[in-house]
């Protein structure tokens, strides 16, 4: 998630105003001309940054905000429920008789689902995925038989995980 703060200044003369940072965070950037103190920290940022101070100075007269504090948290893990009628007849039109479960199909595109997860129970239809990082994830589903036998991929769905 990106952070952004600006601190409001104004000067009676008008004269230009000046802003400077004490402990700014490393994956923060700082305009000394807006005071805008902002960035995208990642993951591997989390951790409590203090004591950050902004002042802004005319040249003459200065004034500092109180020293305040940033804390960034790792995102909790998502989830997403997927859904699915269970299939009845094979593409060939025969019934199927030794459907033996699922196996979900995921990842980062639709043509780029290297992870897998197995429902081996045939009379489930629903299934959750847990421990998703945020982003946006591509599913699919094949159903397939005790003999071994898989479906074609059903049609593919996204889902965006925040």
């Amino acid at each position: 998630m990106t952070y952004s703060f600006t601190p409001h200044a104004t000067d009676a003369d008008n004269d230009a105003l000046e802003f400077s940072i004490v402990n700014k965070p490393a994956w923060a950037s700082f305009d000394a001309n807006t005071g805008r103190l902002s960035g995208t920290p990642q993951t591997s940022d989390a951790s409590t940054y203090s004591n950050i101070v902004i002042s802004v100075t005319d040249g003459i007269a200065s004034a500092t905000l109180p020293a305040f504090t940033i804390t960034v948290t790792e995102p909790e893990p998502g989830s997403v429920t997927l859904s699915w009628v269970a299939p009845t007849e094979n593409t060939d039109g025969s019934s199927i008789t030794d459907l033996a479960g699922y196996r979900i199909v995921y990842g980062p595109s639709a043509t780029t689902m290297y992870n897998s997860a197995n429902v081996s129970n045939a009379g489930l239809t629903t299934y959750t995925l847990e421990n998703l990082a945020p982003g946006t994830y591509y599913f699919a589903l094949k159903a397939y038989t005790n003999s071994g036998t898989e479906s074609d991929l059903s049609n593919v769905v996204s889902k965006v995980i925040q």
